[in-house]
Formats: C-alpha cells, structure tokens, sequence
C-alpha cells in the first residue's frame, strides 16, 4: 500500500504548491501514536471528517489545529489510499516536582502558584510553560528581597512518556536597604520624612516586619505617603521627580534615592459653598475643617467635602457629589476654594435585602436595622444598622451595600450579606491569675438559639477564691420594641483566707431582670432578686476581726436579702474588642429592701473612655467609684464592702489589699464603704505584631474607705507602670509591671502581674 508522507515541519509550505495534494474523498480516518489521550479527544478535534474532501487547505489546518491543543510535540499526516492517517508524538506528563534548597517559601504555596502558570503533576510538560515558570518563581524570590537566587531546573525522563521535574534552588542571602535619601529636601526635615515610610534601614524588628527588604509595591506606597505628607502641609505643587534603586555588585545591599521638589507652602485665603444647598449654609460651614488663613491641607479638606455629603446622606440625598475647585494664586502663595454641592435627588429605601443567613432568622437581623424600608435614605441610619448587627457577634462578616434600583434616579436597595459564624460554645479550660491561681473553667453556651438571638448558657467556674455554677437566659428582644429580658440562677461559694480574709461565704439565689433602651446607645436596666448568703468565720485563733465577730452576733450565719437593682449603661465604644474611640459609662444602684434580714444599699459608677491622640496611640483613662451604707439603723454587711488592688483597679499592689486593716490582725483586710479609683493608659501595637497585642505606660490611683480611714488621712495610693494585652488564640492575656510610688509599710505589694484565660 503506497502512502504519501507529507511532515508537519512544512505543513505551512502545503498553500504555496511546493509539496503538493491531490485532492480526495477522505473514506476513513485513522490516528496512530497515541498514548494517554484518548483517541475521541483528537477526533474532537479535527477539522475534517468522513466525506470531506482533503487537500492542502485541509491539511495545514489539521496541523495547526492539533499543535494548538498542546497535547503533542509532533504532528504528521499521511495518506494510504482515501484514508487520511494523522500520526501524533505526544508531549510528556508531569509525573513529579521537586524542590531543592526551599527555605523562604512553602513547597505547597509553591505548587499551588506553578499550577496556575500550567506546570503541575498529570498535566502536559511543555519546556516554553516551564520557562515561564521559571521567570516566575524568580520573580516571587525578588520581590521577598534575594536578588542573589539562582535556579536550576531538571528534567528526567521516565518511563510510560513521563517526566519529573526538580528545582533546585540556591536561594542567597536576603538584600537589606542599606540606604534612602531623599534629595530636595528643604522646608521639612528629612528624617520626619524617612520615619512616616514603610520602607526603613535595618533596626531591631525589622526580621519580624521585613520594612527593610525592598519591594516595588511598597516603594509606590512611599511615594504616595510622602506626596499626602507634603499636601497636609501646605506644599500644593509638590512633585516627587524621580527614584533611582540600585544593588551593590554582591547584591547584598540596596540604595534607594528619591529626587523631589517641594514647591511653596500655601495658605488658604478663602472658602466658598456653591451649588444647590439644600440646608442652610451655617450647616454645611460647621462641617468645613479648612479655614481661611489655615495652611493647606488636602486631609482637611477630603474631610470637609465627606463631611458635607455625610449631611447630605443623612437627609436622604444618596447620589449627592461634593467637589472641591481650588484657585491658587502663585505670586500670594494662596489658595481660594469653592465647594460645589450637587445633593442629586432625593432617595428611597426600596427593598431590604439581607443574605448569607443560613441559620439566623431573617427578623433576628431586621429587628437591628434602623433604616426601614419605604423610607428616606438615611445614611446615619445604614452605618449604625450595620454596626448593630455586626455588635450580635452572631457573623463572622457584615457587609452593607445601597446600590441604585435600575432605571430609577431617586430609590436604592440596601443589600445586607453576613457570614455566619459559630455561637454555640462546649468548653472545658484552665487559666491562671495571680490572684486566684490555677482556674477550671467549663461552660455549655448558645448565645444565638435556633438561630431565634436569645442566650442561654451553663456556667462553671472553680478557682481559689471563687467557685461558681450558674444558668443565665436572655432575651434580647422580648417586646417588638427592644426591651431584654433574662433571669439568672447561680451557686457561689467566696474563700478569700488566703488573702488575709477570716471568712468564707456561701451564697445561692436567683433573679429576673429587664432592659429598656433609651437611645441607641443606652440603655437602662432594673432587676429583682432573692439571695441567702451563709457566712462562715473561721476561730478567732485564727485572726478574726471583730467586726466579723459582731456581725454574726447580730445577724446569725445565715441571712436572705431581696436586692432591688437600677442601672444605666452607655456604650459608644467603635469596638468592643479593641476600641480606639468612644468610651463605656455605667451607674448603678443596688437597694437591699427592708423587710428581709438585711437591708443596704451600694452605688456605683464606672467610666472607660478612649482617645486616639495619633493612627497608633491611644489614651484610655478610666475611673470606679462607689459609695454603700446599711439603711434602718443596720450597718453594711462586711462581704458588701467595697476592695481596690490588683488587676483592674490600682497594679502593683496586692489583689483586694488596699484599705483599712485590722489593727490587732494587720494582715487582715476589711474592705471600705467607700472606693475610688482611676486609671490611664497610653495603648500601642507592638511593631510587627497584629492589633491584638496592645502595650503601653499606666498610671493608677486608688484606694477604698471608711469613717475612721479617710481620704484626708490616707489619700489615693499609686503607681506606674507597662501594661500589655493579647487576644491570643487559647484566651485574653493580661500583665503588668507596676511601681508603687507611695506605698505604705503596711501595704502588700505585687509588681508583676497577670490574668490568662477566661474565667466565668
């Protein structure tokens, strides 16, 4: 059987006539060199079928159509009679990869990227796909600063038309910035400039933060926080010229230069609203920041044109656009702007959307919205919709988008999607605290019930000084309107002997409460309960004060009280995890009402406000105060006195120490009817690490007193020193170091201390 071979090689050669086809009836096809292709998938393939008529036309688009899949490294047709045979050289597979000398990335994230350029075990090796991987793992190691890397690639042939491929890498050591200058530098200093960029020389954590290697990324953010940095101080024609990188011959060390012009300062001369106001003028003048006679400062006035459309927002006015036109006078060195206002039309909330919900009920999520459907815009109403449901930590994610309803100028949607997240909490955990020492804690909890919003949970807790089992329920929504609802049950036993106490108190009870809000961020709460504590004081060979003695004398070792409780609360934190602005307030009143065995009453006030006094500084100053007497002649309990000391009140005393001591036992502590304590941080990531770890300096004063141990006799005992907190994955870590800077020789001092772990 004669066969005409014509080669893939000069299948382009078919057009010219150099090689030439007698055209045919193709009658069969056959494929032949296939190995691990299927043969349906190049017949899937190919251009021509049974009855086509095959010539040189014909023949080249075969070819090409083939390479093209990239299965085969050869393609050649032949023909035997009228039937057309395509004979095919497969391209190898990828049978392996390998990686030699990987020490800066992880073989995973390594596959995982060569997969997405085409090189991956079982698919097709092609050496041009190869190379491209090649250029791209070299340019990952570039961009993480080892400008010495070299990469060897190997390939192995093995049987069945496989490979392996094996990249041995040689990664070098990591090029630092040795240094950075910025050339034009003339109004401003040079080292404030070189402190606000991320790239920086070598220092003491720069192994952690890596703001020493150099990157092109980073470089491009530089230059945009140096252009803001001159713009917020006035510098309008600022230009950054060029930046010239370079590498030392070893590649060890990188110079980076910056060429600038500053240009002049400008003052503004004047500002002017213009537009459609809608509002009276004086309102939108209260949100203009920039003031005539003020250095220019673009932040001041991003801020002033978002404030205006924020105004606008809030009146409904959903597509308003605020633009600020600046006329700069050179020779007066002064700049004019006019604000243009274009509030748009006024908008409606069409439809609500809310998605992602799996399991939480869609009312759980309405019934915290505060913009309502048919209603005005509002966009106050939309951010502060967003941060309620976001404050239910029932979602891992909130997000809230008013996209415009199709085909109308004047109606929004508001899409709602959050992603849920675990509520429910099966624990069984141990912490530790300087003052209590090693702590068993479990508890089963659900703070989001068939996905109805309400809590429930099942607390225990066992420590040195308190041990507890408690049941607590709360209905958030238990009217359409907000109030809350919840009662609780508990057990509690208190053994603070080894804190110098002389007694033990053993206290079981229960109690309903409600919450009514007030506003949107306050609310105010009342409660009833039953309580019977049963006191156990200890012989008086073992120090008893007296006025434990006199009070079991008077009222017996057990006794039932009916507290009647009053409260307010406002919280305007923007976290409740790590707030950096707004503060938490609370006052309340506990009444013991006359009629049971005791009556007293205790109130209290506590206050937590936070400043940000620059992007990482924040200043929390706090304050607890409280005042509790016994009512109908009786005095107050001595286990209702108020204690101060320790973690969360003065550090670097004693936990619960500060106070009047009695004087035939000194290590005794009694307590006081009366507290006051304030304390002031200044919070701070620590450089490299995340926002949940925060440090900083403190200053603490306080002390708790009675009748005969008054503040004019005792004063406020204090201290200073650092803080730190860290939301680390097994729990909240809290420690401090604390000076004492007026202690007493009385006094029992604890410089270091620390809480781990959650306790209930």
């Amino acid at each position: 059987m004669k066969r005409n071979l014509l080669a893939g090689l000069v299948a382009t050669l078919f057009a010219s006539g150099a090689v030439a086809m007698e055209p045919f009836t193709v009658q069969d096809v056959r494929v032949e060199g296939i190995q691990r292709v299927e043969a349906g998938t190049v017949f899937s393939y190919l251009p021509i079928k049974v009855g086509d008529t095959m010539n040189d036309e014909k023949a080249a688009q075969v070819i090409k159509t083939l390479f093209a899949t990239g299965f085969f490294k050869d393609v050649r047709i032949e023909v035997a009679g009228s039937v057309l045979i395509v004979v095919v050289e497969e391209r190898p597979a990828i049978a392996q990869i390998d990686f030699v000398g990987l020490k800066e990335f992880d073989k995973d994230q390594l596959l995982k990227g060569l997969k997405e350029v085409g090189i991956a075990v079982s698919r097709t090796f092609d050496r041009a796909t190869l190379e491209k991987a090649e250029q791209e793992l070299k340019r990952q190691y570039l961009s993480r600063g080892r400008y010495a890397v070299t990469i060897t690639t190997t390939i192995t042939p093995l049987d069945r038309n496989r490979v392996a491929i094996n990249f041995n890498v040689d990664e070098g050591e990591t090029a630092k910035i040795k240094q950075i200058n910025i050339v034009g530098v003339h109004a401003l200093k040079e080292k404030d400039l070189l402190a606000a960029l991320e790239l920086r020389t070598p220092n003491w954590i720069s192994w952690y933060t890596k703001s020493d290697q150099y990157s092109k990324q980073k470089l491009s953010a530089d230059l945009e926080t140096l252009r803001s940095y001159y713009l917020d101080r006035g510098f309008l024609e600022f230009n950054v010229e060029s930046t010239q990188v370079s590498i030392s011959p070893d590649k060890k060390d990188i110079y980076i230069t910056i060429s600038i012009v500053e240009g002049e300062r400008y003052l503004v001369s004047s500002v002017k609203l213009a537009g459609d106001l809608t509002l009276p003028e004086e309102e939108f003048r209260k949100a203009v920041k920039v003031k005539p006679g003020d250095v220019f400062s673009r932040e001041k006035l991003n801020e002033s044109t978002k404030a205006i459309a924020d105004k606008l927002g809030a009146q409904g006015y959903a597509f308003a656009n605020v633009n600020a036109a600046p006329e700069i006078d050179k020779e007066k060195r002064q700049v004019a702007f006019t604000i243009f206002v274009d509030p748009g039309k006024r908008a409606y909330v069409r439809r609500i959307n809310i998605t992602g919900n799996t399991k939480t009920r869609d009312e759980v999520i309405r019934q915290e919205m505060r913009q309502m459907e048919a209603g005005w815009y509002d966009a106050e109403r939309v951010v502060a919709s967003r941060a309620r449901i976001d404050k239910t930590d029932y979602f891992s994610e909130v997000n809230v988008e008013t996209p415009p309803v199709p085909g109308t100028i004047d109606q929004v949607d508001v899409n709602v999607n959050v992603v849920e997240k675990s509520t429910g909490n099966i624990s069984i955990g141990a912490g530790y605290s300087s003052a209590e020492k090693v702590i068993l804690s479990g508890s089963i909890s659900q703070s989001n019930i068939f996905g109805s919003g309400k809590f429930l949970s099942l607390q225990l807790n066992t420590g040195k000084l308190n041990r507890t089992v408690g049941i607590n329920y709360t209905n958030p929504y238990f009217t359409v309107d907000g109030i809350s609802q919840g009662f609780d049950v508990y057990y509690r036993t208190l053994n603070p002997t080894s804190l110098g106490y002389a007694f033990q108190s053993t206290s079981y009870g229960g109690g309903i409460r409600f919450g009514y809000p007030i506003g949107e961020k306050q609310t105010l709460n009342f409660g009833l309960a039953v309580d019977q504590t049963t006191i156990d004081i200890t012989p008086i060979t073992l120090a008893t004060p007296i006025q434990y003695i006199q009070f079991q004398a008077q009222h017996g070792d057990s006794n039932v009280t009916v507290p009647a409780t009053v409260s307010w609360t406002r919280d305007s934190r923007d976290s409740a995890i790590l707030p950096t602005s707004g503060g938490t307030q609370k006052a309340g009143l506990e009444v013991a009402i006359p009629g049971a065995d005791l009556t007293f009453y205790r109130a209290t006030y506590q206050i937590q406000q936070y400043f940000r006094l620059s992007k990482d500084l924040i200043l929390m100053l706090g304050g607890d105060l409280g005042y509790a007497n016994g009512l109908q002649g009786q005095t107050l309990p001595f286990y209702k006195n108020f204690y101060a000391g320790g973690v969360g009140s003065v550090r670097g005393y004693d936990t619960a120490s500060l106070g009047p001591v009695d004087p035939l036992y000194p290590d005794t502590r009694l307590g006081g009817t009366r507290k006051a304590v304030f304390n002031s941080e200044i919070l701070m990531p620590f450089p490299g690490l995340d926002k949940a770890f925060r440090f900083g300096p403190f200053f603490d004063a306080g002390n708790v007193f009675t009748d005969n141990y008054t503040y004019a006799d005792q004063g406020l005992r204090m201290s200073v020193g650092l803080t730190a907190t860290w939301l680390s994955p097994l729990g909240p870590l809290k420690f401090s170091v604390g000076q004492p800077i007026n202690e007493q020789s009385n006094d029992k001092l604890q410089k270091f201390q620390f809480q781990f772990g959650t306790t209930f």
